[in-house]
């Protein structure tokens, strides 16, 4: 066990003859007893600063581990975001290709149909011009008919029913 400034001051030492001078001694021991004394209080005091340091120096640890699990987590969620990113973008690509496909098969389909439509649309007119144009000879001949004077004999109506008769029978038949 170290001696403490206590034991220092108590200590008595055996008389002689012609031994040291006892003030002096005294006097140095006092001197010891206060440089011991100062000593173990800067011991206590760098004591605790050392525990007071070592306690910082582990909080700081436990910072720097939590900043580096966090920085881990940290990028495996930025990862994650990424690949989930690509993901989406790649299912928005394949959507907006397949909605194209569609609308490009849609309006080739409209085309066709309207170029069928216009070709019926052609037949039509053709057909309905042969028709007027057979209802406008027929028109001209009866014009050109002489029977307009005897339509008192009843022969030239009866004509003009019958050819009437006919350009409607054209027409129902185109």
């Amino acid at each position: 066990m170290p001696l403490t400034p206590l034991d220092i001051h108590n200590k008595e030492f055996s008389r002689r003859l012609r031994g040291y001078d006892e003030d002096e001694v005294n006097e140095f021991l006092d001197q010891i007893i206060k440089d011991y004394e100062a000593l173990i209080r800067e011991n206590k005091e760098l004591g605790n600063q050392v525990a007071a340091l070592q306690e910082r120096l582990n909080h700081f640890a436990n910072i720097e581990e939590t900043l580096s699990k966090t920085i881990i987590v940290a990028q495996e969620a930025a990862d994650e975001v990424k690949n989930n990113a690509k993901k989406e973008a790649q299912l928005i690509l394949k959507e907006a290709e397949k909605n194209a496909d569609r609308i490009i098969n849609e309006s080739l389909a409209k085309a066709r149909k309207i170029a069928i439509e216009i070709e019926e649309l052609k037949k039509q007119a053709s057909i309905f011009r042969v028709r007027f144009k057979a209802l406008i000879e027929a028109q001209v001949e009866l014009l050109n008919n002489d029977s307009w004077v005897s339509l008192s004999e009843g022969v030239a109506f009866d004509q003009e029913a019958a050819a009437t008769r006919d350009i409607r029978e054209i027409m129902d038949r185109g």
